[in-house]
């Protein structure tokens, strides 16, 4: 028939005998998965659309992007699918259980000869056991688990032949990085690769997975691997089933057909910004680093956290160099606990995170801040993949070793004393004091808004999901966005406008953002009958005006939402020019009108 490994088990999974690059077919779906991110839209277009799930045996949910649920977003979109899940009897892998392409693997929900789709664009994964494996939006998932299948049109596909024997020094990320540094981003784009060699043939499962997963970054449809009996009786074992190979014809044809020489790669780095910005390690040696990530899909499995534990073993992780290490499922932490792999991370100074994958998508550990440069065995580095800092990519080994050093380096090369960090002059700020702008008026006028709600507290103020933020002019716009009825305030407030509460307002954490958030807007003032002592503080060190009334004050001068009122700071006296009545409240003690008038605690008299 000749048809390839992707085309045969598109066929099998269709109503065609035998399929051709560009047909178009619908693809039956043994397994269908959605993750945190985006399961909550896979399940807003199945109920928008009023369909049901097909087959809840075939379907799962993977909570493997940010499994500890840190981020609101996230945690709001975990539970919604574990209520959909809990209803229509959908299988959840929840946040202790990894990345979920790893699960599929290793219980065999996917495996050789089948088919897996996901929102994971990583889900072409799956060709490390000869699965056909697809990334899929929201709505392709949607179809999948409502109908079962999904159209596909074939890809063509491209036979590469390996020759000679891997160098003993040449790791499974070694050998995609070659591949990336050979093909690039597009040379093979949308195609269906299939590897063959001695080479080939020699590498294990986790290798396999290694190589598999970075298919997404060469532009490939998948990285197809025909397993051999050994690949096969390591998933027997794991999962207790029966599986038969599926292996393309011998005459199948392919678009194209490459021979790649193995003696010949090298070990590589992928510099910042591409992952086929791949260069000898020898060109970037010595390129001091501020942190280090041992993880993700790609290298997250036992034997890269073997790997990493024989370089880490009776060493210490360089001074001011962070190692996060973050195994991919459950199982391989436990594995790794089990065989003494977290001791020695830990004993050498490494944060072990729960499994995920971390701080490639953007969540759980190992996100980097501006400035920051990392090696990571991820498979991205994309500008702001995995933070804003710069990202080479490399083995685990190349990792492990380069954190021990301070700089990026093989393990053949860390030297007897790490790398330390040079002084800079940029905390210096004696030539750098920034002025105040604090317009010292004592007197002044705003609208009312009238907020009568006792013990309003800083999480109502400003959300912890906000507390990333430093920057004081981003902070206004989430002022009350917490505080029930108030959602909108920091829209409808204007500049000099008087909040007016009642008792403890500020109550709760010590987050100085609270008050930032006011300032931000250009408040004038906030009035309260009683404030949270730490938010008081605050308050009063930033300059912002707070002040003490009682009940009967303020009903003096018939004070309600939305009157125009006049303060005086220094005497207390409340003027309401909406109606024409005065009274009088406590004014700013002694120390608070000096803070004020100097613009702050920390600013120069």
């Amino acid at each position: 028939m000749k048809q390839t490994l992707i085309e045969k088990i598109i066929a099998n999974h269709s109503s065609e005998k035998e399929v051709h690059p560009g047909d178009i077919v619908d693809v039956t779906i043994d397994c269908r998965a959605a993750r945190d991110f985006a399961g909550a839209n896979v399940v807003k277009n199945l109920v928008d659309n009023g369909l049901k799930v097909a087959d809840p045996t075939k379907t799962f949910f993977t909570f493997d992007c940010n499994p500890g649920g840190s981020d609101q977003k996230y945690a709001q979109n975990q539970h919604l699918c574990r209520q959909f899940a809990r209803e229509n009897g959908i299988r959840v892998f929840d946040v202790n259980a990894g990345i979920g392409t790893h699960n599929a693997i290793d219980t065999g929900l996917a495996y050789p000869g089948s088919t897996f789709v996901s929102t994971d664009s990583h889900a072409n994964i799956m060709g490390a056991i000869g699965c056909f494996g697809q990334g899929m939006g929201d709505q392709d998932i949607a179809a999948a688990w409502a109908h079962g299948k999904v159209w596909f049109k074939v890809p063509n596909s491209v036979k590469l032949t390996f020759t000679g024997k891997r160098p003993a020094d040449i790791t499974a990320k070694d050998i995609v990085l070659n591949l990336l540094n050979i093909f690039g981003a597009n040379k093979l784009l949308g195609c269906a690769i299939e590897l063959y060699g001695e080479a080939i043939d020699s590498l294990t499962l986790d290798e396999r997975i290694t190589i598999a997963s970075m298919a997404t970054e060469m532009g490939a449809i998948i990285l197809l691997f025909t397993p051999t009996p050994l690949v096969i009786n390591e998933l027997e074992a794991k999962t207790g089933k029966h599986y038969d190979i599926v292996t393309a014809d011998p005459d199948a044809e392919y678009f194209q057909e490459h021979s790649i020489d193995v003696t010949q790669f090298k070990k590589l780095v992928a510099r910042p910004g591409h992952p086929h910005d791949d260069t000898d390690i020898n060109n970037v040696k010595g390129t001091k680093i501020d942190s280090a990530f041992i993880g993700s899909c790609t290298n997250g499995r036992i034997e890269d956290l073997r790997a990493a534990a024989e370089v880490l073993k009776g060493r210490k992780v360089a001074p001011g160099v962070v190692l996060k290490i973050v195994p991919s499922t459950d199982k391989v932490w436990m594995q790794a606990l089990n065989e003494g792999l977290i001791a020695i991370f830990k004993e050498a100074g490494a944060l072990v995170s729960n499994a995920g994958c971390a701080g490639c998508a953007a969540g759980q550990v190992g996100q980097n801040g501006p400035e920051e440069v990392t090696i990571s065995t991820g498979n991205r580095n994309f500008a702001g993949k995995q933070g804003k800092g710069e990202v080479y990519l490399a083995s685990p080994e190349v990792v492990a070793a380069s954190a021990v050093a301070g700089f990026i380096t093989t393990k053949n090369e860390i030297p007897d004393t790490p790398a330390s960090f040079a002084k800079t002059d940029k905390f210096s700020s004696h030539n750098n004091v920034k002025k105040s702008d604090n317009q010292v008026n004592t007197v002044v006028e705003g609208k009312v808004w009238l907020i009568e709600k006792d013990d309003i507290d800083t999480d109502m103020i400003f959300h912890n999901r906000y507390l990333t933020i430093t920057n004081i002019e981003e902070m206004g716009q989430y002022a009350f966005d917490n505080l029930k009825g108030y959602e909108d305030f920091a829209k409808k407030a204007a500049p000099g406008d008087i909040v007016i509460t009642t008792k403890n307002f500020g109550a709760g954490s010590s987050r100085q953002q609270a008050v930032d958030c006011f300032k931000a807007l250009k408040l004038s003032c906030i009035l309260a009958e009683s404030y949270g002592a730490i938010y008081e503080r605050n308050a009063i060190n930033a300059a912002l005006p707070v002040l003490t009334y009682k009940p009967e004050q303020l009903a003096e001068a018939d004070v309600k939402n939305g009157d125009m009122i006049r303060i005086d700071f220094m005497t207390g006296e409340l003027t309401n020019i909406s109606k024409n009545k005065t009274t009088r409240i406590n004014p700013f003690y002694s120390t608070q009108l000096e803070i004020y008038r100097r613009g702050g605690l920390l600013c120069k008299e």
